[in-house]
């Protein structure tokens, strides 16, 4: 007998970050999202909403402070997490 596997949505914090901020017209956001999702839907689906698809090939997301490196990866995510969306910053 197979058991399905019900996917519920969650209420997750965007933090937004220099030019992403710039781009979204806020430093943050309120986003609901499946409480179980694939880093590149993720990511996805913040370029979408966001209108972050001019920056979508340098952006890097953080789930509670911890920089997410396989976007290939499923993240669990739980009601308030928080996700920065982090685009290449200069310096000089």
């Amino acid at each position: 007998m197979s058991v399905e596997r019900k996917s519920l949505f969650v209420n997750i914090n965007i933090l937004f970050f220099a030019k992403s901020r710039e781009l979204a017209k806020t430093s943050r956001a309120e986003f609901a999202v499946e409480g179980v999702v694939k880093a590149r839907n993720l990511l996805n689906q913040l370029i979408d909403k966001f209108n972050l698809s001019s920056i979508s090939q340098n952006l890097i997301l953080a789930h509670n402070e911890t920089y997410i490196e396989d976007l290939n990866a499923e993240i669990i995510l739980q009601q308030g997490d928080e996700i920065a969306v982090i685009p290449p910053i200069s310096g000089g």
